[in-house]
This record gives structure tokens, C-alpha cells and sequence, in this order.
């Protein structure tokens, strides 16, 4: 069962510079939109596929560099005994420490014996592959794998025609399946009709392994073939070669007519029953063609959460639900910096590995804010909403993710803001007053490029609220808690926050006479906050007040308040 011990992708695509130690088992590459991900998936494609020849362009050259070659080089280890002989490939063995993830050109003891592969494709545009040993390079050897090899170490790429492993062509995975062959040649020669009814009863028993675990595979994944399949003459097929003989559902219905998704799904399921023979599996956009249930499927059929996964798999995807369900060591972010680009793994001992599930969709953007609860998000969301009507573009389609926190101590945000941060995202805090994180934290995270947005000093969210909008703000959010919660609670929150010495009724009329006074907008404050039904604690109700209040009177608000604010959408825009 081989395995992808290293990449090295030189000027192809949008790849100047690429290295990766991928993991033996789950590799799903995430990040923004034409970062690179498909074209790391190519390149495998393209140097282990068994092919003779490929299609290039000068598109393919990086800024179309033609006079810089394209270069695709990997490593391969788990070696079976036939890649390992010594008469065979011995001058191009190789030595490969998986823990100082190095490669050396002479094999030493307690090294994985490995071979390097290598495409390359000059301005000529002809493709050349070959194995890679500084040794064999010196005495004058070169070659390249049998093609025997090659057809055994080819990945199978599940695409949008993954259709073409439904038939038993050269290099599908249905004859990988087992060692059975059909011979069709007396059913070639008769009419359309009466070839595909004689050749179904023979074909169905020179085929019945195969059929069988077809069958079965597709049952457990939900694809509906009915009760059995068949291996048929395919009516569409317009010569006699590979592809000739297809799977059939029950009713004698081409399997290639199922939708992409089922297609896709059947076969990554296929693949994991023959991983003795091919090992490594590439699928592009996991979440193409599939509904949330059946994508999980999916993942599920490709070993995401067995402890040691049959395939290595090589996957992208822009799907929340697809995250959720890999591990943080199963995820890696792709990024692109001063022009080399990384895969960084996620990991699971970071602050990062809790958010997967509960805000998956902050991995997907380029850039993230975290905030310390979900008062920020809604406040951040209710004034976007009201920019946007204004006529500004909202953060989200800038690539802003926001993050709640959920509590867990005032360090929290910076922890979590450093564990995104490490993996190459561009990262925003957004926090309270009243309970300060340590100096030591926040000035960390300042000294990286970290943008920080506080409220006043000693102050939560709500407190900053009626402290800094003007009266009109002020007498809108003692109108909403009203509405919201009804005069008797917030009158009762009113006075606990007062110690008794003021009540609704009280802030009420001086909002009539000479408006709200300061120590009445500093009770408020407190009382909006009470740990028993805090009047706008959550994200839908803070977002409301955003739209609403908060944005209709922000230029008129304090200074320091409109500047914190204007400050988080500033640094959104200048990503």
C-alpha cells in the first residue's frame, strides 16, 4: 500500500514554490478560492497517473514562465517487495526520516526505503518522467517506473467522470476489483439487442466477485442500484475496446447514468476495496453532487474515522459540513507567502481544534474575527447589515469570518487568535473591559500584525453602549428591553443595578425632561448585563440593536467608541 511520503511542485499553475510532508492517511486541503488546492491535486494526477503523454500549455507555466521547467517530484514510501528489488530500481532507492522529515540519497539504517518521482515539462512542452538519485545521476543511469508499476501506483481520481470506473476499462478501479475477465467477443458479434441479453447471463458469471462487492458497497453507502447489478454490453459504447463492458443497475439500466453524486460516492466506496492494489485516492470539491447526509457518507467511505486510514486521500473542499467531519490533523491550510506556498495541518492540541465543529466556516475564510462573545458577533453583523444598505461591501464577501469565543477566560480570544494566526489567517479580536486580559497576551498578539477593539475602560459591551450613543440611542435601547423582556424585569434589573435608588419609571421621565444622566446610563449598563436574562446577550438580539440603534446613531456617538468600531470594518476593507 504505497504512500505519499513528499511533494515538491516547482512552476506550475499557481504554484512557484511548493513543498509538503503529507500524512499517510487524510489530507484535505482547505483555504480561499484559487489558492492552489485543485492544483496540488493535478500534479499528483499528473505525475503518478499512468499516462504516455499529458496536455500542456503555457498556461500550466507559473506567470507563464516557459523558460523556468515545470517540475513535479514525490516521494513514495510503504514500498511493496517488487518496488524495493534491488535488480530492478536498486540505484534509485532511497532513504526517507519521517520525524526531521528528510530525504537522503543513500539509505541508512532506521530510514523507510523510498523512491522519488519526478515530472518534468520544458518549453518544448514534452513531458519527461523519471526517478530521481543523485547516484544513479552521477554513473550516467536513468529510468523511469515499469508500466506495470506505474498502472499499480496510479491514483484514482474521483471527478466528474468518475463514471469512467464504472466500466472495465484500463486502469478502473472494477479491475482492481479482482482478477476476473469477461470475454465478450462472441457476444460482439451479435445484434445490439441480443448481444447485450446473451452477454448479461455470461458476463454475470465470469464477473460474479466483482458484481458482488458492487453490490454490497453500494447497499452500505445508500446508492440505488436495487437489489443486484449486472455487467451488460453498453448500448452507447462505439467500439468494442475497455469500455465495452459496464456496470448495469437491476433493471439493466447504465450505472453511468446516475447523478454525480452518486457516481462519486459509489466509487470512493470501490476504492476502499481494492487498496491492496491502488492506495491513493484524489477527489476534488468532496461536496459536489451530494446532499449534507450523503456527503458524510462520503467521507466516511474514504477512512476519516478509522485510527489507521485504508486510503491516503488527497481531498479539497469549500463545505462546512465536510469539515465537521474531519480532525484538526486530518485538515491543512493552504497559504501563499512570499510567493512559496504551505500546507500547515491544524492539529489538535491547539485553542483552533474546538471551533472545527461549532464555526467550521471560519476556516474557510482568509481572514477571521474573534470575538469574545456573542453580543460582538451580533454587533459586528447588525452594523455590517446597515453598511451594506448604505452601500458598503460587506465582510463577508471581503472574506471575514467572525468567531464567538464563548467565554473561557479573558486570554481566551488572544489564544485562539494565535492558533489561526499560526496558520496563516489574517486575525481581528474584538473583547470586553470588564474582566482585562493579561498585557502579556494582547501585546503578543499586537506584535504579530494582530488588530485589536476594546471597549472603554472597565467596561462590557452593553455598558459601552449606554455610555457612548447619544440620548436618541439611549432611549431606543431602554424602548427595546421594554419590548423584549416587559417593563416589570427591566424595572426590577433597573433597581437591583441602582441598589434601589433608581427605577424604570425614573429613567424613563428624565429621558422627558433633561434626558438621561450619566449615573443613570452607567445603571442601565449594569442592568442590561444582568447574568439573569441579560436584555440583548446573544447573537440575534444584539444584531437587531446593531440594525436598528447602534448604526442609525453611530456617527453621533462618543469618539472613542465610533473609532473602535470604524477601526474593525477599516481593517476588513484592507485585507
Amino acid at each position: 500500500m504505497a504512500r505519499i511520503r513528499a511533494i515538491e511542485v516547482r512552476n506550475f499553475r499557481s504554484l512557484k514554490e511548493f513543498k509538503w510532508f503529507p500524512s499517510s492517511g487524510i489530507n484535505c486541503l482547505i483555504g480561499p478560492g484559487d489558492s492552489g488546492k485543485s492544483t496540488i491535486l493535478d500534479a499528483i494526477d499528473l505525475c503518478l497517473g499512468a499516462r504516455r503523454n499529458l496536455q500542456i500549455s503555457d498556461a500550466d507555466f507559473h506567470s507563464l514562465d516557459t523558460e523556468t521547467p515545470i517540475t513535479i517530484t514525490i516521494t513514495i514510501g510503504e514500498l511493496d517487495d517488487g518496488l524495493k528489488s534491488i535488480d530492478t530500481y536498486g540505484s534509485f532507492l532511497r532513504g526517507f526520516d519521517a520525524a526531521l522529515q528528510i530525504i537522503e540519497d543513500e539509505p541508512e539504517a532506521g530510514m523507510e526505503t523510498v523512491l522519488t518521482l519526478r515530472l518534468t515539462v520544458t518549453n518544448d512542452l514534452e513531458p519527461s518522467w523519471t526517478l530521481v538519485s543523485d547516484r544513479a545521476a552521477a554513473a550516467g543511469i536513468s529510468r523511469y517506473l515499469t508500466w506495470a508499476d506505474r498502472v499499480r501506483l496510479a491514483p484514482t481520481r474521483v471527478g466528474a467522470v468518475a463514471d469512467y470506473n464504472l466500466s472495465w476499462r484500463r486502469g478502473s478501479v472494477l479491475n482492481r476489483l479482482s482478477e476476473e475477465k469477461a470475454d465478450a467477443s462472441a457476444a460482439l458479434a451479435k445484434a445490439a439487442r441480443e448481444a447485450r441479453t446473451a452477454f448479461g447471463a455470461d458476463a454475470g458469471a465470469q464477473l460474479q466477485e466483482t458484481l458482488g462487492k458492487v453490490a454490497a458497497v453500494a447497499k452500505s453507502l445508500g446508492v440505488p442500484v436495487g437489489q443486484a447489478v449486472q455487467a451488460m454490453l453498453d448500448a452507447h459504447s462505439v467500439s468494442f475496446g475497455g469500455g465495452t463492458i459496464s456496470l448495469h443497475s437491476e433493471a439493466g439500466i447504465p450505472l453511468r447514468g446516475l447523478g454525480t453524486g452518486s457516481t462519486r460516492l459509489l466509487v470512493a466506496g470501490l476504492q476502499g476495496e481494492v487498496v491492496d492494489q491502488s492506495s491513493i485516492i484524489l477527489v476534488d470539491e468532496l461536496e459536489h453532487g451530494l446532499e449534507p447526509h450523503r456527503l458524510i457518507r462520503f467521507i466516511g467511505s474514504i477512512g476519516t474515522k478509522e485510527a489507521i486510514p485504508p486510503l491516503q486521500a488527497f481531498v479539497t473542499t469549500h463545505s462546512p459540513v465536510a469539515l465537521r467531519e474531519f480532525s484538526g490533523d486530518q485538515l491543512f491550510v493552504l497559504r501563499e507567502t512570499g510567493g512559496k506556498h504551505a500546507a500547515t495541518c491544524v492539529g489538535s492540541d491547539n485553542p483552533v481544534q474546538g471551533t472545527i465543529r461549532k464555526y467550521a466556516e471560519a476556516f474557510l475564510a482568509p481572514a477571521v474575527v474573534i470575538c469574545e462573545g456573542a453580543s460582538e458577533v451580533g454587533l459586528v453583523r447588525g452594523i455590517d447589515h446597515f453598511r451594506v444598505a448604505c452601500g458598503h461591501t460587506s465582510i463577508g464577501a471581503l472574506g471575514v469570518a467572525l468567531v464567538d469565543c464563548g467565554g473561557g477566560g479573558p486570554n481566551q480570544p488572544f489564544e485562539r487568535a494565535a492558533a489561526f494566526h499560526a496558520l496563516g489567517y489574517r486575525v481581528a479580536v474584538i473583547r470586553d473591559d470588564d474582566k482585562p486580559p493579561s498585557e502579556d497576551a494582547e501585546n503578543a498578539f499586537k506584535l504579530v500584525g494582530g488588530h485589536v477593539a476594546k471597549w472603554g475602560a472597565g467596561r462590557a459591551l452593553e455598558q459601552e453602549l449606554f455610555l457612548s450613543l447619544n440620548d436618541a440611542g439611549v432611549d431606543l435601547l431602554v424602548a427595546k428591553a421594554v419590548e423584549l423582556h416587559g417593563e416589570a424585569l427591566v424595572d426590577q434589573h433597573v433597581k437591583s443595578a441602582s441598589g434601589g435608588t433608581i427605577s424604570l419609571m425614573d429613567v424613563q421621565t428624565a429621558s422627558l425632561i433633561d434626558g438621561i444622566s450619566a449615573q443613570q446610563r452607567e445603571v442601565l449598563g449594569l442592568a442590561a448585563k444582568s447574568k439573569s436574562a441579560a436584555w440583548f446577550k446573544s447573537v440575534s438580539l444584539m444584531e437587531a440593536v446593531a440594525l436598528e440603534i447602534v448604526a442609525p446613531n453611530l456617527a453621533n456617538s462618543a469618539a472613542e467608541f465610533l473609532a473602535e468600531v470604524n477601526g474593525i470594518f477599516a481593517w476588513a476593507e484592507n485585507g
